[in-house]
């Protein structure tokens, strides 16, 4: 399978462990993995706010540094972050429609169709649930808004999770109740955020965990903030740092990324 990483900009701008690990795990599982270097932001952050007209460019470029998936030299978009895919399956092709670019709404709909967040890739696409992982530690897993409830990925992620030699997962009570993060609901509901972030975060203490992982950097990094900012010696991890690494030889960020967590 030809594969086209989408980084996403947070992966690219902040936490690059993210994307780096999704490549490692697909090449080691027999995946040839592209990059498409005019790859920039899906939109998501201008639609949400609003900015349909801004947002056009945005999603017409990404139409162009992936159109090789729409003539059937790559065969999927993957992307480490349900809220991307989210947007890009639900959002994108919307957005061109009410802009009145039909011929790009309709190429956005199709691109949508072979756009994956990485468990849906590797569990619906590529059958697999054991992708020989190893990782020895006492894990829980919070399931982000996006994934469940716009790119619905079910219990994909799970399923990996739970294969993954060595693990000791514990399941987070309220797991699909929201971090309170939520792109910019932060910053417009600071109160309510911190409110719903510190349940999860009590949450998370009552399993006694060492790695609260999740599927969405951005999740990620707000309840990371809130257990560093209590000293709770939580680590924080991306699933598919989690999944990448295989007990001969373990997953290991470059040393210039971004560290989440004690």
């Amino acid at each position: 399978m030809k594969v086209a990483l989408f980084a996403t900009c947070i992966g690219d701008v902040m936490f690059p462990q993210a994307p780096q690990a999704t490549v490692h795990l697909l090449e080691r599982l027999g995946c040839e993995v592209v990059f498409p270097e005019d790859q920039a932001c899906c939109g998501q952050m201008h639609v949400n706010t609003g900015y349909y007209p801004e947002a056009l460019p945005i999603i017409r470029n990404h139409i162009n540094a992936f159109r090789p998936v729409l003539d059937g030299e790559w065969d999927a978009i993957i992307a480490p972050s349900g809220s991307c895919v989210g947007s890009l399956r639900h959002q994108a092709a919307m957005v061109a429609e009410d802009q009145g670019d039909m011929t790009l709404s309709r190429e956005a709909a199709k691109l949508a169709e072979r756009t994956f967040d990485l468990p849906e890739l590797l569990v619906n696409e590529m059958g697999l649930t054991d992708v020989g992982a190893y990782f020895p530690h006492r894990v829980t897993y919070h399931t982000t808004c996006h994934s469940l409830r716009v790119a619905r990925e079910g219990d994909a992620p799970l399923r990996l999770l739970q294969a993954v030699d060595g693990i000791d997962y514990v399941p987070l009570p309220d797991a699909d109740i929201c971090c309170g993060f939520g792109g910019t609901f932060s910053l417009k509901n600071p109160e309510t955020s911190a409110s719903m972030l510190s349940d999860k975060m009590a949450n998370i203490l009552s399993t006694d965990a060492e790695v609260l992982v999740s599927g969405d950097y951005s999740c990620i990094m707000s309840i990371a903030g809130g257990l560093q900012r209590i000293r709770a010696g939580i680590r924080s991890m991306h699933l598919a740092e989690v999944l990448a690494g295989t007990e001969e030889h373990p997953w290991n960020a470059p040393a210039t990324t971004t560290k989440v967590g004690v």
